[in-house]
This record gives structure tokens, C-alpha cells and sequence, in this order.
């Protein structure tokens, strides 16, 4: 399968799952919009509309490496960083973040949310890849965006990724501040115990 057809359909199964099908099963078992950013003007719902057109600019730059190869040429592609082990690379990141993205989702459970819930208590989870990681989905975020960048390097998929990274460093920030308000002691020990990223 060449890379012009793997990058659309990579992120059909992607999109699909980081964000539709999970909010989709924890709508149907509790009746709860999982999605919570609103149209506020606080930094939290900011972040979520930056966050929606890092998201659209990713789309953007793949359909245009896919089904218009003489216009990619205006997101000034990387030559020197367009290799073979690299790409390969860039893709064997975006297989790992996929699958490790789905867990993460699933061991969530009913917890799992699309930004901060202020009106909902959820329990605390710290099993599974919560064990390895207090943000193993922004870690999944960060590695696709990577392997994206390494696959088709270029200034989008550069701004991207830089963007994308400051974005889950502060929307990490502001999570961890509302589950020390929300979960107190638990929280502060599984800090203690287990590492931001990795």
C-alpha cells in the first residue's frame, strides 16, 4: 500500500476512535456527552477550538499529499528529512499510537472524556496504561503527531506537532489541577507514583 492511500485511511480508524467511537459508548451507557468543551472564553475551552483546527489543518495536508501532489509543494516540504527509515519509522509511530490510544480509551471506561467535566464526578483511573503513564492518550496524541511529522515532513506537519505538543503540555496542566480539586489525596499519591508522560 503506498503512503498516499495509508495516511486517509490511517486516519479514518484514528479519528474515528480517538474521538467519535469512545464518546459514542460512553453517551449510550450513561446519557452524558462525553465531549465537554464549550464555547466559553476560558483557556480550557480555548485550547479545545485551537485543538479542533490543529485537527482540520492535519486533515487538510494529508488529503492534499494524497490526491494533490503538485500542491503539497506549497506546505514547503523537508527534503532533506524525506527518507526511507524515517517514514517507516513515522508509520510503525502511528500503528503503535492507534492501538495504544484504543487501550488507553477502553480501560478509561465511563471516565473517558473529551476535555474537563466540572458537572460529573468520574472515578479515578490508575490500572492498565494508567499504571505507566497519568496521560497515556496525550502520549498517543503527541506519537502520531510525530510519526505524521516523519512521514510527510513539512512546515504544516512541523507547526503541527510544535503546536500540538504546547497545547498537551498545558491542557495536562489544567486536568491536573481539577482532579487534585476533585480527587485530593488519591490523586496527589498516584502522582507520587506514577510519571506524567512515561
Amino acid at each position: 500500500m503506498s503512503l498516499r492511500l495509508f495516511l486517509p485511511l490511517y486516519l479514518l480508524p484514528y479519528f474515528a476512535s480517538a474521538f467519535f467511537w469512545r464518546s459514542f459508548i460512553v453517551w449510550k451507557q450513561t446519557g452524558i456527552n462525553p465531549v465537554v468543551f464549550k464555547q466559553t472564553d476560558s483557556a480550557h475551552d480555548f485550547i479545545g477550538r485551537v485543538f479542533k483546527i490543529l485537527f482540520a489543518a492535519i486533515v487538510i495536508v494529508v488529503l492534499v499529499y494524497s490526491f494533490w501532489p503538485s500542491g503539497y509543494q506549497y506546505f514547503v516540504p523537508i527534503v532533506w528529512l524525506e527518507s526511507s527509515w524515517l517514514i517507516w519509522s513515522g508509520v510503525a509511530l502511528l500503528l503503535i499510537s492507534l492501538i495504544w490510544t484504543v487501550l488507553a480509551q477502553a480501560q478509561m471506561g465511563k471516565s473517558w472524556r473529551i476535555g474537563i467535566d466540572e458537572e460529573h464526578r468520574t472515578p479515578l483511573v490508575t490500572s492498565g496504561v494508567f499504571g505507566w503513564s497519568r496521560n497515556p492518550i496525550f502520549v498517543g496524541m503527541k506519537i502520531t503527531l510525530l510519526g505524521l511529522f516523519l512521514i510527510i515532513p513539512n512546515a504544516l506537519t512541523l507547526l503541527a506537532f510544535v503546536m500540538g505538543v504546547v497545547l498537551i503540555q498545558i491542557q495536562v496542566r489544567l486536568e491536573e489541577d481539577f482532579l487534585v480539586k476533585t480527587h485530593g489525596e488519591d490523586y496527589e499519591q498516584y502522582r507520587r507514583e506514577v510519571r506524567r508522560w512515561m
